[in-house]
């Protein structure tokens, strides 16, 4: 069993995860869209007492009744997702955050079942020379 280190972008959240992993999903549904701000948010699922959190203590929205966001208070960056009528003792941990990228395939497209419209799948696309895939140029 491996050990995965992470955080939010400012570092004054960081977590370790020892366990296997559940799943890993690309999530497009509309609630995490407006979490996030983006098209889509990878997510992968832990049972809860898998991840620790090492550094900080997170700030938590309730964007549901029984869903619970935890971010960084300081920065913004989204960390974890529980919810506990649906997922009991499953965390779902948002896998940009980890300090070593993912190495491994997603298992499922979409936990939302009308996806998004506004998705389009391209085989090939240029690399934008006017905006890195890291700002800390990273490649």
């Amino acid at each position: 069993m491996s050990t995965i280190t992470g955080g939010c972008h400012c570092g004054a959240i960081r977590y370790q995860i020892e366990g296997e992993m559940i799943v890993h999903a690309l999530c497009h549904c509309r609630d995490c869209r407006l979490h996030a701000g983006a098209p889509v948010v990878g997510w992968t699922m832990y049972a809860e007492n898998a991840v620790k959190v090492t550094k900080g203590e997170p700030k938590v929205y309730r964007s549901s009744e029984h869903v619970r966001r935890h971010f960084c208070a300081d920065c913004g960056t989204g960390l974890f997702y529980f919810n506990a009528s649906m997922q009991p003792g499953v965390i779902d941990v948002q896998s940009a955050t980890y300090d070593i990228p993912m190495r491994c395939r997603r298992r499922c497209r979409s936990r939302s079942p009308s996806g998004f419209a506004g998705w389009s799948t391209r085989t090939s696309c240029r690399r934008s020379t006017a905006f890195p895939l890291s700002r800390s140029g990273e490649q």
